[in-house]
């Protein structure tokens, strides 16, 4: 966290993994309100999103923990609004499981809420989800309008992108498959006089030549333990348009398809494939900082460029 801040990095997300074991998907991780919270006190300029399910929380405490957050940080925080696919984790915590498209009308009933609360105003909803009555919030956030982002790929997801969010997390993958969803959000959005943006998930592989990439990352895909890779799938069989059946080997390397973006290669070769799905319309970069070399090469040009 504190290195990211160093780097320059604009925003962290702060994710949330109710149960995983680490190996046929990730981990459980650290509660997200108390870590965004820890994040907030460590840190200074970097942006802190908090990934928050509906169905473990309601909107309005998390309206209020929100706008706290925003003002103890000086204005850094928003909410990444993620409607749930690890379907063990919701009748573990107790959370009420809906059905998919079901999933994504909460979603934006918790947002409607949360801008609601936000204004300041007495405010007053009835939703099928969610109901609130003479909600006032103080503390206000510092922010005058936070950030919603939100992940998902299927319809109901991206007529929700299309209506109520602010950018969408995108799981990894090629230039033709990134560019058919960010032109269809696009379209649906300025549909309703909307724009939303859009953060690509990719694990960058650099290394001095392409060649020597590739050796790796052949050497990696030829490693994959069939049984995980099946035990993945399963996992995530709680999604629609994210996770489908792929012929691409990489999108069994890890759990969100961040290889399948192919940030593989030397750094001009990585650096050129970032360009590139920023011409298509990917705003932001969701990565992983593990490779050095990527660090050290591609990202000060990243920066320069911006």
């Amino acid at each position: 966290m504190l290195r990211a801040e160093a780097l320059g990095i604009d925003y962290l997300l702060v994710a949330q993994r109710w149960y995983g074991t680490g190996r046929e998907i990730e981990g459980s991780t650290y509660d997200c309100l108390a870590m965004t919270a820890y994040y907030a006190a460590c840190t200074e300029r970097i942006r802190l999103v908090t990934a928050i399910h509906p169905g473990f929380f309601l909107p309005a405490p998390i309206a209020k923990w929100g706008a706290t957050l925003d003002c103890v940080s000086g204005g850094r925080w928003a909410i990444n609004v993620t409607s749930g696919w690890h379907l063990q984790e919701f009748p573990m915590y107790g959370a009420a499981l809906v059905e998919h498209d079901a999933r994504y009308e909460r979603s934006k009933e918790f947002i409607d809420v949360l801008r609601g609360a936000w204004t300041g105003h007495h405010f007053d909803y009835a939703g099928a989800f969610y109901q609130v009555a003479g909600l006032e919030l103080e503390p206000l956030p510092l922010s005058p309008t936070i950030e919603v982002f939100q992940g998902g790929q299927s319809e109901a997801a991206k007529e929700m992108a299309a209506s109520h969010s602010d950018w969408v997390f995108l799981n990894g993958g090629p230039p033709e498959k990134v560019s058919g969803i960010v032109e269809d959000v696009r379209r649906r959005a300025a549909a309703r006089g909307r724009t939303v943006r859009f953060a690509l998930y990719a694990i960058p592989l650099c290394r001095e030549t392409d060649e020597e990439a590739d050796a790796v990352i052949g050497a990696m895909a030829a490693a994959i333990d069939p049984e995980i890779a099946r035990q993945r799938r399963s996992r995530v069989g709680g999604a629609q348009g994210m996770w489908a059946e792929s012929d691409d080997v990489l999108t069994k390397l890890d759990s969100n398809e961040g290889f399948a973006s192919r940030l593989i290669g030397s750094p001009d070769t990585i650096h050129r494939r970032m360009m590139e799905f920023h011409d298509l319309g990917i705003d932001m970069f969701h990565l992983t900082l593990n490779d050095e070399l990527f660090v050290a090469e591609v990202l000060p040009r990243l920066q320069a460029h911006a």
